[in-house]
């Protein structure tokens, strides 16, 4: 199996990750597990911060390195929280505040729209002159109470209506299958292919 550095420590999209690359012989380790400390995330915009930190992990691992960067936009808040989805309410990684901090902001707002981005960014090396980078949306519409038991972040408050769900009441393998992140993945690994 050939070693990957996934740019992340987020527990969700590790198990996401080694679940959706475990048939192409990669074996995905977290930057923590190698004592990689997190990169900073200073950019604007998803891929520049998924490309700083896949630089920063595979410089710090000698291995190729995937990262993503991905959070969700509101519509009707000009995109936010966007790239600061995961610290929307200040601490990092706190989803029940950041779920009430996004409710409380949409509640007088009558475009409930959002949508899910990932950016997936795949170097061979640190300085690698051509990463393969990838950009997906996954769309659907916040709604006030939370509904579902899978997934993590916003999931329990992003429904789909074309099935009827949120993204937390979907099966893994579904939401893999429709998800952004799935998305992105699917996109990259045929780059990865059509490179080899």
């Amino acid at each position: 199996m050939q070693k990957l550095v996934l740019a992340s420590n987020n527990a969700g999209k590790v198990k996401e990750f080694q679940a959706l690359l475990a048939p192409l012989n990669f074996q995905v380790i977290p930057q923590g597990e190698l004592g990689i400390p997190s990169a900073e995330e200073p950019h604007f915009t998803f891929v520049e911060n998924a490309l700083a930190k896949a630089r920063h992990a595979s410089a710090a691992s000698g291995l190729p390195a995937l990262a993503d960067d991905s959070g969700i936009c509101a519509h009707a808040l000009n995109g936010q929280p966007g790239v600061l989805s995961a610290r929307f309410a200040g601490e990092q990684g706190d989803d029940a505040a950041n779920n009430r901090k996004l409710i409380q902001d949409l509640k007088d707002q009558v475009d409930r729209g959002a949508h899910y981005v990932c950016a997936l960014v795949f170097v061979n090396s640190a300085n690698d002159p051509e990463p393969i980078i990838v950009q997906t949306r996954w769309y659907g519409q916040i709604v006030d109470e939370a509904a579902g038991g899978n997934g993590f972040g916003y999931d329990p408050y992003f429904f789909l209506p074309d099935q009827k769900c949120t993204a937390a009441e979907l099966e893994p393998e579904k939401k893999n299958s429709i998800s952004h992140r799935g998305q992105a993945l699917r996109e990259l690994i045929a780059q990865l292919k059509s490179r080899a």
